[in-house]
């Protein structure tokens, strides 16, 4: 039912988002329904910390797969956008920790229990942050199915995957190097270590040869402190300078220890002296190279970045006086040491990349530990396989490499974290440290009361499981696997994944990997990749730089509308996002022309007609817009099928700005009391409502309610348009354009020769074939009124003097401008406007001409100057064609 008032004058989001949001969920629009007869379509949120707010990463994966979800929903498809967040182990822990700090106490004085009820407590009170958000930004996610990674049921498929595995022998425990957090007192994954620029020092120590203290191999490190775990030297294989040191041995200062000097390729020949220390426990390349080679792999550092020498032996008593030191306070002591025995032979500024852990803010230690390891090489071979047969396609194709690339070089998986938030271990251990893997304490009993035949008491493993191994079951747990649901078997596997490329290998790949081992298929067919979200200049967001953006702020300055359509209009194929807020406001303006032409309709008295048929449509304006709506509709079609955001957003703005509301709504306000003007109008706008509802869902919701075409909030769940044929379509486009083509030529002919608006000018056509002529005939006023025309008429004879040209197909349009401009004037304008641009053309060519530019200037400012010399050129060229115009 159409509304009595009026729309008003002014589109405000912030009265309409809340209430139709809270529309649709109430009234179950985002619902899928196992029991319908439709297709499936599924698409999986990669669930956000439950710690999290909303931040622009956020916007654009979500905006994306809502645009997808409501396209699919529309189209009639059973569509399930899961939602969920996940229990982001460190994160979590940090945050509560935070909040005991603060009141004087922390974990361990709590207990492990009690602690959890806190951090459960948190959860309930703090933790519904980000969903909130996702519902600001207008996500349609099926909220009654959430789920959390750490609820009942993902945790007892958390356990049945480990217990599974275990019996299949791709879960063990090893002793390995992992990335160690010293602050955390926990092992931490690749994704939580932040490398940061650090200005330090690369000091040269010698190390004398074991057979001759008179010769020394003088080692470069930046580590000094890591060097009493030394047990080689390596140099390479092919290195002249040392081929007859292989094989034998050197000193290790300070400690006396003789270590062995081996060939190994790891060693850089051009870095440094060529000669590397090897320390297998406290660096991942030393610890392949002392895997290679058989070497011994103490540890000199303890859990808290501490010096301990219970893997060493020494008679060194300034060794000894080190035992406790912290690394850094022990670096300071052995440097100084080695310089009074006259073995630093010198020391030399570095800036290198050192590892930190992105929230303790600490440098990381590579430390030997026993932990949980997934044999992760068997379970990439499925995957691996699944991508090469095409059952799982990457978009855009070239991130299938990258695929590759980590998949085929994949290390074991470590997934064990010394933390007390998470999926805890499900391991027992005997008195004499036999492991019980089970599913709970009573099975675990059993398993040793059988091994040891009596009843033993059993400790339970004190590690969660890294968040990553849960999160990794993401499609088929929150399905209800491993009981096997109506829902699991229909919406398993999901139709396509969102989601950056930075966790390809980290999440991705590990889905692939579990879903293919316990569901025997592939969790997804399409993995869409998206860049990042940038600024304005193409920089990285940094709070340090100043240029975060905050998508609620965006979203209560411009409404969430300008921001998704800003974010799909921004969004290609293997690129990176450029926001900033003036291109949102750019987008709110489209928003707004939207309202403002179906308010125009409202106030014209056009409204929805059920019964109105396209196939009767019988003027040249309505059959040729009609056709544009078809077309937009099938180029609105092929560009979401392909994930190209960009250009459904494109197509959705060609056609309401430039075909809608600048052209026909223009050329028909004469005809608007025609009552097929009047029902087309009324069709087209209904159709660009659907086919702009899945990234502009409020603003489109609010007009289709308002104007009558359905029940309040019913625009969610209204059919996708359909392309349809148009009779006599081709030759009303042909007339139409013809005429747009025209007062197109001639606006832009007024507006490089500054003819104000108010004075009219004669449009002649010179050399016009006689169809052309009558075209123009038949749309005398329309000319007249939209290019400011005081005539329209074929030129007998010569053009007068003072007019500017421009050419229409077989014809020439003449203005005679004499008398209403000052021509001279003018042109002398556009020359030194033109004068202007091609200098500043040559200057930014010259800039890009210098190599040392480039190579030192930042990626997104030689992109930047690149974009300046393309609009540089540009400009010269359109002052060049004007120049031409007059002569």
């Amino acid at each position: 039912m159409k509304s009595i008032d009026m729309l008003e004058k002014t589109f405000s989001p912030q009265d309409i988002e809340a209430r139709l949001y809270a529309g649709w969920e109430e009234s179950g629009a985002f619902a899928a329904d196992p029991t319908r007869a439709a297709a499936p379509f599924t698409i999986m949120i990669p669930p956000p910390n439950v710690t999290g707010s909303l931040h622009m990463g956020h916007a654009l994966t979500f905006t994306l797969q809502d645009t997808l979800i409501r396209w699919q929903r529309m189209r009639g498809r059973d569509a399930l956008w899961q939602p969920g967040t996940d229990h982001a182990g460190i994160a979590t822990q940090m945050v509560v920790e935070r909040l005991l700090a603060g009141e004087g106490t922390e974990r361990r004085a709590l207990g492990r229990e009690t602690f959890l009820d806190r951090v459960w407590q948190w959860k309930a009170e703090s933790g519904g942050t980000i969903t909130r958000q996702l519902r600001r930004l207008g996500a349609s996610l099926d909220w009654p199915r959430e789920r959390f990674t750490m609820d009942d049921g993902l945790s007892r498929a958390v356990r049945e995957v480990f217990v599974t595995l275990h019996r299949q022998g791709l879960i063990y425990r090893d002793r390995r190097l992992v990335n160690w957090d010293p602050k955390f007192q926990s092992a931490i994954s690749d994704l939580e270590v932040e490398s940061r620029e650090i200005k330090g020092s690369l000091w040269h120590i010698r190390y004398p040869l074991a057979d001759d203290p008179t010769r020394f191999l003088v080692v470069a490190t930046t580590r000094p402190e890591t060097r009493l775990g030394d047990t080689a030297v390596a140099v390479h294989p092919e290195d002249a300078r040392y081929t007859d040191l292989i094989g034998r041995s050197v000193v290790l200062p300070l400690v006396g220890r003789a270590i062995p000097i081996v060939a190994d390729s790891y060693s850089d020949p051009e870095k440094g002296t060529g000669a590397v220390k090897i320390t297998p426990a406290h660096d991942f390349n030393d610890f392949e190279v002392g895997r290679r080679h058989d070497l011994p792999m103490p540890s000199v550092l303890d859990r808290e970045g501490r010096v301990t020498l219970a893997e060493i032996a020494t008679d060194s008593a300034f060794v000894h006086s080190l035992q406790g030191v912290d690394r850094f306070e022990a670096r300071r002591r052995i440097v100084a040491e080695l310089e009074t025995l006259g073995l630093l032979e010198r020391i030399e500024p570095h800036t290198h990349q050192v590892p930190h852990g992105d929230r303790s803010g600490v440098p990381i230690e590579p430390l030997l530990t026993v932990q949980w390891y997934c044999n992760a090489g068997e379970l990439a071979k499925a995957a691996i396989a699944s991508v090469e047969d095409g059952r799982t396609k990457f978009v855009p194709q070239q991130w299938e490499n990258t695929f590759f690339a980590w998949m085929r070089d994949i290390q074991p998986w470590c997934i064990s974290r010394q933390l007390w938030w998470g999926h805890r271990i499900p391991a027992w251990y005997g008195p004499d440290g036999e492991v019980f893997v089970a599913h709970d304490a009573n099975e675990a009993e059993q398993a040793a009361e059988k091994h040891y035949g009596k009843q033993v008491a059993l400790t339970r493993d004190e590690d969660v499981l890294d968040t990553w191994f849960s999160s990794a079951l993401w499609p088929f747990s929150t399905l209800g696997w491993p009981q096997q649901t109506p829902e699991l078997a229909r919406y398993y596997p999901g139709d396509v994944l969102v989601t950056g490329f930075d966790i390809i290998f980290f999440w991705v790949a590990r889905m692939m990997m579990m879903g293919l081992h316990f569901m025997g298929e592939v969790p997804f067919r399409h993995v869409y990749i998206h860049g990042l979200v940038r600024d304005e200049r193409g920089q990285k967001m940094s709070k340090s730089k100043g240029n975060v953006m905050d998508p609620l702020e965006l979203i209560d300055r411009f409404g969430a509308d300008a921001l998704r359509f800003a974010i799909c209009a921004l969004t290609g194929p293997g690129r990176d996002i450029k926001l900033g807020p003036s291109r949102v406001e750019s987008y709110r303006s489209f928003v707004t022309k939207l309202w403002n032409a179906a308010r125009f309709c409202e106030m014209n008295g056009i409204a929805p007609d059920p019964d109105f048929d396209p196939a009767r449509a019988t003027l040249p304006l309505t059959r040729r817009i009609l056709a544009e709506a078809s077309a937009a509709v099938a180029q609105a079609n092929a560009a979401l099928e392909a994930y190209r955001f960009d250009e459904y957003a494109a197509a959705c703005y060609r056609f309401t700005w430039n075909t809608f509301c600048d052209w026909f709504l223009e050329l028909a306000k004469p005809a608007l009391q025609e009552a097929e003007v009047k029902r087309t109008a009324a069709h087209v706008l209904g159709l660009l409502l659907r086919l702009l509802h899945p990234v502009m869902p409020f603003v489109t919701e609010e007009l289709w309610d308002h104007l009558g075409y359905g029940a309040p909030c019913s625009l969610i769940r209204a059919p996708w348009p359909a392309t349809f044929e148009v009779p006599g379509a081709d030759a009303a486009r042909a007339e139409l354009d013809w005429v747009v083509r025209l007062v197109g030529e001639v606006r832009t002919v007024r507006a490089e020769m500054n003819v104000p608006p108010s004075l009219r000018a004669p449009v002649l056509l010179k050399d016009a074939a006689p169809e052309s002529i009558a075209r123009g005939g038949r749309w005398l006023e329309a000319i007249g009124r939209l290019a400011r025309a005081s005539d329209f008429a074929p030129l007998a004879g010569e053009v007068p003097a003072g007019s500017a040209q421009a050419v229409l197909d077989e014809a020439t349009i003449v203005l005679p401008l004499a008398g209403l401009i000052d021509l001279v004037a003018e042109r002398a304008r556009l020359e030194k406007e033109r004068a202007k641009a091609q200098k500043e053309a040559e200057q930014v060519a010259r800039k890009l001409d210098n190599a040392d530019f480039v190579a030192r200037a930042a990626p997104e400012v030689v992109e930047e100057t690149r974009e300046r010399l393309e609009s540089a050129r540009a400009e010269v060229a359109r002052l060049e064609a004007a120049l031409a115009r007059i002569g």
